[in-house]
C-alpha cells in the first residue's frame, strides 16, 4: 500500500455538473467533500483536471467546486463515458507526470468506474475517494466501488486524503487544511 504524496498527486474530477448531482442520493455529502478537496488542491498546489460530461445538456461544473479550484484546474467536455477516451483529458494527465491519480465525481458506477479502469490498465495508482463519488442509485454506487476496488484501485475517504497529503501536523498548511473539516 502507498500513502499519497501531494508532490506525485493528480486530481480528476469526473463530472460534478448540475444536473447530475441533483440526480445522485448523496447529493449534499458529495458536494461538501467535492468542495474540500478542490480547496485543498489549490492549498497544496495540487493539479487538478476537471471532465464535463456534454456540459451543454447536464450544464457545467457545479459552482461551488468550480469557485474553490486553482485558476489553473484545466477543464475538458466529454462524450465518452472514460475521460481517458477524449484524448485532450488522456494528454494532459501524461503532461503532468504524477504517478497517483486521484479521482472522484458523478457517477460512480459508469464515468468514474471506466475512468478508473483506464488509468489502472496505463499503469497509474489510481486512488478512489468514495465519499464524493455519487450515483443515482446507492446499490449501483456500492457496486462501482467494489468493482474498482476489485481491480487494483485504493478506495479513501476524503480526510484520508487530505491527512495523508499532510502527513503531520508540522505540515506548513496543516491549520488551514484542518479548518476545511472543522
Amino acid at each position: 500500500m502507498t500513502i499519497l504524496n501531494s508532490e506525485n498527486s493528480l486530481i480528476l474530477i469526473i463530472d460534478v455538473q448540475e444536473k447530475l448531482l441533483n440526480a445522485v442520493f448523496n447529493k449534499q455529502t458529495l458536494e461538501k467533500k467535492a468542495e474540500i478537496i478542490a480547496k485543498t488542491s489549490k492549498i497544496l498546489n495540487i493539479p487538478t483536471i476537471v471532465t464535463e460530461q456534454y456540459p451543454k445538456g447536464l450544464g457545467g461544473t457545479i459552482v461551488s467546486v468550480k469557485n474553490s479550484l486553482d485558476t489553473s484546474a484545466e477543464f475538458f467536455e466529454k462524450n465518452s463515458f472514460s475521460a481517458l477516451d477524449n484524448a485532450e483529458v488522456w494528454d494532459a494527465i501524461k503532461a503532468y507526470g504524477k504517478k497517483q491519480i486521484i479521482v472522484f465525481g458523478i457517477e460512480t458506477h459508469i464515468c468514474v468506474n471506466q475512468t478508473v479502469h483506464a488509468l489502472k490498465e496505463a499503469g497509474y495508482e489510481v486512488y478512489v475517494i468514495k465519499d464524493a463519488c455519487g450515483s443515482r442509485s446507492e446499490d449501483e454506487y456500492t457496486a462501482g466501488l467494489e468493482r474498482m476496488k476489485s481491480n487494483g484501485a485504493e478506495i479513501l475517504t476524503t480526510e484520508i486524503a487530505l491527512f495523508e497529503w499532510l502527513r503531520g501536523a508540522k505540515h506548513p498548511n496543516f491549520k488551514e487544511v484542518q479548518s476545511l473539516i472543522k
